[in-house]
């Protein structure tokens, strides 16, 4: 992360957002003291919707029951 003044900032805007662009973060100073950052902007997450895939799955009324073959693969069964 690099910093620069104010007036810089200013005048090397365009430089400093392809490094941004590139991932780097940048942090802008007011006589020495950090007062911004420049980061890359993220998307914002869209919110899940529950039950989008209603209907579109089935699963086995058995799916949780005891497989003893696959038991005694793991050691839990003799």
């Amino acid at each position: 992360m690099r910093q620069v003044n104010v007036h810089e900032a200013k005048t090397q805007l365009s430089r400093l957002l392809e490094e941004v662009e590139r991932g780097e973060e940048v942090t802008i100073a007011r006589n020495g003291k950090p007062v911004a950052r420049l980061v890359r902007h993220q998307p914002p997450i869209k919110p899940r919707t529950p039950g989008w895939a209603k209907g579109k799955i089935w699963i086995s009324p058995d799916f949780d029951e005891p497989d003893e073959e696959l038991e005694r693969l793991f050691g839990t069964r003799d």
